[in-house]
């Protein structure tokens, strides 16, 4: 680790915040330091609290907010310690626009994209309420497009914008799966070269799933006409889905019925879209600001070795909750409808955790044990409470949310400063920042390399592997060498049982335990939860079928899946290290 003023980063973490984060001069060197990055986001989120407390502490805040970031037991989402206290001041990640059928909608979320992805957010659309391909067109005598026409569109206009100068924009397309267009959608990405920019999602309802288990037909409804088009067997059409993911790894799928049942605001309409990601669903022209604990902090000594320590999570998700609330208020949202439902509507905030693979080492249990799944549960359990506590304490001293009468918790339920609370985002480069591994991720490789910019690759081999490998004796230059070709440990016998167990990776876990943790955490989780059930090349369509059916019966709120090999780029794969 290296020290740059008080703070301890990787050398790698140095490296990414120096290309994407910290502040630089008019002649574009960097003039920041971590240290100072972590200081102006602290003073720029403490100054909120003058809007609820004039005689509030604002440098007692700033100060709890700069060591709860310096320390790196959380972070905020990307946005906010790239923009906080800058000129951008566009705090927020995720975004979802609504795209209606007229040109001039479809057009007016194209500029709109644009603006976003420039200051560092995401954006989610649902195209289903696009008229189909070759539907007429009345008021110009001509026939419609279709929303994958247009979808290229947005992917074209998104390749030509840099977020905020630092990196490519990101979208999440979807479509219900009873449009007419599906069967395009679902194929259309077996062209590599065909929306890029774009993850992909089909969104299905309970009818449609249990027709498909059923071997039943179901119809495709004209978007506007609400009038059958035609009708398809839904087991065909779910295998589509289920041979295009395969093949590619898109499109996933969102289980759209669950995710509204979850709808804390159903009374202002139905959730159709989630972030590029998947893990934030919201309503039109709403955004999320999400932040991470890194639960590796979050150990301390016990009787049979290292355990979670509540009392410091607790602290963590209050001082979080209530930076993430000050976040909503300090962002200078980039539409006045944003600012109007995100800040003076639902304040929708998305905590989660990051580090729950090392987590699990640190504390000996597998994960791909009952043990860690049942310790997932009740560390998401203990979160959510807590965080939700935190929000009903705010909201005695700040307010209830400002749409809390058209909610699920009006008028006898619990009054909240915020709509949801909780999130679990796959926290990619913020792990990379904290030392510690993505979201709620097993470990992807021994060894691995990470393409955190289209020029940048990095290069790490897991310190509690390398510090376990010293203890047992086992630790040479050739066994890295080797492990960093194959990523597993577990042909190697000469490494004791017990490292082997312990040290699974991404391709040793079944895909039924990547479910089942999804599962888990999703029990206790706001809004949905970012997780990739990985496949080994060799999986069969058969196996992803399994696992989609799984998800859905778990209670997921949505499922993607990746097989090995399945695309020419890879921004995870296994590390080529020479050196020990």
């Amino acid at each position: 680790m290296k020290r740059t003023g008080s703070v301890s980063i990787s050398p790698n973490a140095l490296a990414v915040l120096r290309r994407r984060y910290l502040r630089r001069d008019p002649s574009g060197r960097v003039c920041e330091t971590p240290a100072q990055m972590f200081r102006r986001v602290a003073e720029n989120l403490a100054e909120a609290e003058k809007a609820y407390n004039p005689k509030a502490d604002i440098k007692k805040t700033a100060d709890d907010f700069y060591r709860l970031m310096a320390d790196l037991e959380f972070l905020p989402n990307s946005p906010t310690l790239m923009n906080a206290g800058r000129e951008l001041q566009q705090l927020s990640a995720c975004f979802v626009l609504p795209v209606e059928d007229s040109l001039r909608s479809i057009f007016e979320a194209v500029k709109n994209t644009a603006l976003i992805h420039q200051s560092g957010g995401g954006t989610g659309f649902s195209f289903s309420h696009l008229r189909p391909k070759d539907d007429p067109v009345l008021s110009t005598s001509g026939i419609a497009s279709g929303p994958v026409s247009f979808m290229k569109v947005f992917n074209t206009a998104t390749e030509v914008i840099k977020q905020g100068g630092t990196r490519r924009g990101a979208n999440m397309g979807i479509l219900r799966v009873d449009h007419p267009d599906i069967l395009e959608f679902i194929t259309v990405k077996e062209n590599p070269r065909e929306l890029t920019n774009f993850n992909l999602s089909v969104s299905v309802t309970d009818h449609f799933m249990e027709a498909a288990l059923k071997r039943k037909s179901y119809d495709l409804i004209h978007p506007n006409t609400r009038r059958r088009v035609r009708r398809l067997s839904a087991a065909d059409v779910f295998d589509r889905i289920v041979r295009a993911a395969w093949a590619t790894g898109e499109p996933g799928i969102l289980f759209l019925d669950r995710i509204n049942r979850d709808n804390p605001t159903p009374l202002l309409g139905l959730i159709e879209a989630t972030n590029p990601c998947g893990e934030q669903p919201l309503l039109p022209f709403e955004s999320c600001n999400l932040g991470s604990i890194n639960l590796t902090k979050m150990v301390r000594p016990g009787s049979a070795g290292p355990e979670l320590d509540k009392d410091k999570l607790r602290r963590t998700i209050r001082l979080a909750v209530r930076l993430l609330d000050n976040v909503i208020d300090q962002n200078r949202y980039p539409l006045p409808e944003i600012k109007a439902i995100t800040q003076q509507g639902n304040r929708k905030i998305g905590l989660g955790v990051m580090g729950l693979a090392d987590l699990l080492i640190l504390q000996g249990i597998p994960y791909n044990s009952e043990q860690a799944i049942a310790f997932s549960e009740c560390l998401m359990a203990f979160i959510l409470q807590e965080a939700r506590q935190t929000s009903i304490l705010l909201a005695k001293e700040r307010g209830v949310f400002p749409n809390f009468s058209k909610s699920i918790y009006a008028p006898h339920g619990p009054r909240l400063r915020n709509a949801t609370t909780t999130t679990i985002a796959p926290t990619g480069t913020l792990a990379l920042m904290a030392g510690c591994s993505s979201g709620i991720e097993p470990l992807y490789g021994i060894a691995t390399a990470r393409i955190a910019m289209e020029d940048l690759k990095l290069v790490e081999v897991h310190p509690l592997f390398l510090r376990a490998a010293r203890a047992a004796g086992i630790y040479n230059k050739a066994l890295l060498t080797r492990l960093s070709r194959q990523g597993s440990i577990q042909r190697e016998r000469k490494i004791p049982k017990d490292i082997r167990r312990l040290f699974v990776t991404a391709h040793d876990i079944s895909p039924e335990y990547h479910v089942r943790m999804q599962a888990a955490f999703q029990k206790y989780t706001d809004n949905a939860v970012s997780k990739t059930v990985n496949f080994p090349e060799q999986a069969t369509p058969d196996q992803v079928r399994q696992v989609f059916l799984l998800a859905y019966r778990s209670g997921c709120k949505g499922v993607t899946i990746y097989r090995s090999g399945s695309r020419d780029r890879q921004v995870l794969t296994c590390a080529n290290v020479q050196y020990c």
